[in-house]
């Protein structure tokens, strides 16, 4: 007790205030009064913080993708407290078990389900899963009409009776040894004989006849040559390049001026199917043409008249004189039969045939002082062959090289301008090697399906060539760039052919039926 006593005397140091504080604290220290017998109860535990409402839970952010440890399943699946996100709309706040939304469980198998949803999508009509089907009288949804003209058929169900076999003759018995037809039995309705009417067979009569008369006209008659005073390719007179012929697709030929009033001289008509390819003789006093009437016709340049035909029941591509002067009465055809065909004008026949190549022949262009010529063919391949020898000594194909319908000597007769149907021209060396020259290709023109002529400028400065846009491309021969592009033509621009002497005019013709003098 003086212990006690002794403790209330040390605290009753501080201010009066602090000691009417005290007085619940310390109650329990103080001693008891005599006068009472009475026992009190004393709370000597000291004060600390209750924990029943205390939530030790953890709790997930339902943003987070993640988590790090194993939550429970009632953790997972809690609601979400605190307050609502503003800015989700009502379908994000709605309660979802799938990404699309929620779905409720519901008792069907799967082969139901694809059943259902595959009439859907047939027949557009399916069973409303949503309703008891025995209690109501409309129990589809879609194009319920439809259900009900079908009257409910699914697509793994056909309303439609099979229908019956046709029967045969009867006479499966095999002891009848005459009778038996066996597996070869006939059908009861089967007819012996598909004979045509008497009006049909009138019809076939018409027809045939018609075919025959059509035949006679093409294969005997050559039209008739005609000249009258007055594009597919353009060719300048040799040498002087004063006169321009040019042949098209109306099958005619014709004969320009180059200078004073350009006018046309004279029309030769002579073939009748489009003209393809033309060519002068050295001296210019003739020139041959090669149609698709199948007829490679000699022509009389100042007369006009047609001097002989030759054919050999092909298409000729294209067509060439021999250059030397000792062999003007020569000339070779590619063929559509993939033969190259040389003729004698003297005799008018064949007197060579270079049987290579492995499709139809585009061009011939002679080389190396006339003693060899290149040709190029649809079977993308080029040959270079000697002159009077059928087997070529040069055959020139890589896998990744195009069909070349157009070629082009240069000047200076070293390189050989061919252009590629992968819309490049491709430069080869024209003599020995006939090698590709990697560092000189002309491109950013546009002329797959088209053979459009190359040509150079005389002094050997710049390429040219038309293309499949109507435009007339310019290219620098030393740095092989784009040097000039001009709208030429509304349509193809299918030639173009820089004048020898005349350095500066360049002559195109196009599909849309012009020729044009460039200056």
């Amino acid at each position: 007790m003086a212990a006690a006593a002794s403790l209330v005397s040390y605290s009753s140091g501080s201010g009066s205030d602090s000691e009417k504080d005290d007085e619940p604290r310390l109650s329990h220290l103080k001693p008891l009064p005599a006068s009472s017998g009475v026992l009190r109860v004393v709370d000597s535990a000291p004060a600390v913080a209750v924990k029943e409402n205390v939530d030790v839970g953890l709790h997930l952010d339902p943003a987070v993708k993640e988590v790090q440890f194993n939550p429970t399943y009632d953790t997972l699946f809690a609601p979400e407290l605190g307050p609502n996100n503003p800015f989700k709309t009502q379908q994000m706040a709605a309660p979802r078990n799938m990404l699309s939304g929620y779905a409720e469980p519901a008792h069907i198998n799967d082969f139901m389900f694809e059943q259902q949803r595959r009439t859907f999508a047939t027949y557009g009509y399916a069973l409303d899963p949503s309703l008891d089907i025995q209690q109501t009288s409309t129990k589809y949804i879609g194009s319920v009409d439809d259900a009900e003209k079908n009257q409910g058929l699914t697509v793994f169900e056909t309303g439609q009776k099979k229908t019956e076999k046709r029967r045969k003759v009867k006479g499966s018995d095999a002891s009848d040894i005459d009778g038996f037809l066996g597996p070869w039995a006939k059908y009861i309705d089967e007819k012996d004989v598909a004979k045509p009417s008497e009006e049909e067979q009138k019809e076939l009569d018409e027809i045939t006849a018609k075919r025959q008369k059509r035949g006679k006209q093409e294969d005997d008659k050559p039209a008739d040559e005609k000249t009258i005073l007055h594009g597919s390719a353009v060719r300048l007179f040799p040498l002087s390049g004063h006169l321009l012929l040019s042949c098209s697709m109306d099958c005619k030929i014709k004969l320009w001026e180059v200078y004073n009033e350009r006018r046309c001289l004279r029309t030769f008509i002579g073939h009748s199917k489009a003209v393809r390819d033309i060519c002068f003789n050295n001296a210019g006093t003739q020139f041959l043409s090669a149609a698709y009437d199948r007829y490679l016709k000699l022509w009389d340049s100042e007369t006009g008249q047609c001097i002989s035909r030759f054919t050999n029941r092909k298409v000729p591509y294209c067509v060439k004189f021999n250059p030397d002067e000792d062999k003007q009465n020569l000339f070779v055809a590619g063929m559509s039969d993939k033969k190259i065909v040389q003729w004698d004008i003297r005799s008018g026949e064949i007197v060579q045939e270079y049987d290579r190549h492995l499709g139809a022949v585009n061009t011939i262009t002679f080389v190396d002082e006339n003693r060899r010529f290149v040709s190029t063919s649809d079977d993308k391949s080029l040959r270079v062959w000697e002159w009077d020898i059928p087997v070529d000594f040069k055959y020139i194909a890589e896998p990744s090289m195009h069909s070349m319908p157009a070629v082009t000597l240069s000047p200076n007769g070293k390189w050989l301008a061919c252009q590629s149907m992968d819309n490049q021209i491709l430069i080869f060396g024209a003599q020995n090697r006939f090698r590709l020259n990697k560092k000189k290709m002309f491109k950013g023109h546009m002329v797959a399906g088209y053979a459009c002529q190359v040509d150079f400028s005389p002094d050997m400065s710049y390429v040219v060539s038309g293309d499949a846009d109507g435009k007339l491309n310019i290219w620098d021969w030393k740095t092989t760039k784009l040097y000039s592009r001009l709208k030429a033509h509304d349509k193809v621009c299918i030639s173009a052919v820089w004048h020898p002497h005349e350095t500066s005019k360049v002559i195109t013709c196009g599909w849309d039926g012009l020729i044009k003098l460039w200056d």
